[in-house]
């Protein structure tokens, strides 16, 4: 069975080794990019391979497309192909944010017709916390074919939530801090405030205070309290820059409210 939400630890370390699971590890701090490699050569999950927000999940900044624009797609393939992952994979993203950041990978993969990805909950801290084996040793290349294209009803783009201001039938679900959609304590983007009409699900209250994430009743209960009625196809996930706003993604497919899109120029 292929797990396309969530996977625990304890499920991660039965399939150690195991050639059709795909391990990535995608810690990283905004503030101090190298970092997430850095830890990464120190210490990680046994086969994890690292993919790096802005050079592998990111592809060039025009100065019109946002602070994490989607990598081209072709690029974006030739990246996990040579990571080793087939059309048979299952993939696991984990990070130490959690899963900020591995969201935007398990939003990635599905957006490439990819659905056999989950994150590990509870990220690389709980791995340590269970006693779970880490190492330094890389992994060695492994390549393999991934079919598939991009889904264009994935996402939508500055002209469509422009055009849909005011706009009953489109949500806007804004990931970033309750702060920064207010606009207040704005220290990342320009310019602070948020889209007009926004609504505001802090992508850190869908986890519990151990990092994991909450039950799915809990979940579905306190998004429908943001979403008020409206259909998970009516609702467009921002929030500075497309990553954060991918964990929301994942908690509502979590709590079976599939069929949101993400707006990855936010």
């Amino acid at each position: 069975m292929a797990h396309t939400t969530l996977v625990d630890g304890e499920t991660l370390a039965r399939h150690l080794g195991d050639p059709g699971w795909i391990v990535f590890d995608c810690r990283h701090e905004l503030a101090a990019p190298a970092r997430g490699r850095t830890e990464y050569l120190a210490a990680h999950v046994p086969g994890a391979r690292f993919l790096h927000l802005d050079e592998d999940l990111s592809g060039p900044r025009t100065g019109r497309n946002g602070r994490h624009p989607l990598p081209d797609p072709e690029a974006f393939r030739a990246t996990l192909q040579r990571a080793g992952v087939g059309d048979a994979a299952q993939v696991i993203a984990y990070d130490d944010q959690g899963g900020m950041v591995a969201a935007r990978l398990w939003w990635m993969l599905r957006w490439m017709g990819h659905p056999a990805v989950a994150v590990l909950d509870g990220g690389w801290g709980r791995w340590r916390a269970e006693g779970r084996p880490t190492t330094t040793e890389l992994p060695a290349p492994r390549p393999a074919t991934l079919r598939g294209a991009p889904s264009p009803a994935a996402t939508v783009d500055a002209s469509f939530v422009l055009a849909h201001l005011g706009d009953p039938a489109v949500v806007v679900l804004d990931a970033r801090g309750a702060d920064r959609h207010r606009g207040e304590n704005e220290t990342i983007d320009p310019v602070a405030g948020r889209i007009p009409g926004s609504r505001n699900r802090p992508w850190a209250e869908n986890l519990t205070p151990d990092g994991r994430f909450k039950p799915a009743a809990a979940l579905a209960r306190e998004l429908a309290e943001v979403l008020r009625g409206a259909a998970p196809v009516q609702v467009v996930a921002s929030c500075g820059s497309g990553v954060s706003a991918c964990h929301d993604l994942l908690a509502m497919e979590v709590a079976g409210l599939g069929g949101a899109r993400l707006y990855p120029g936010s």
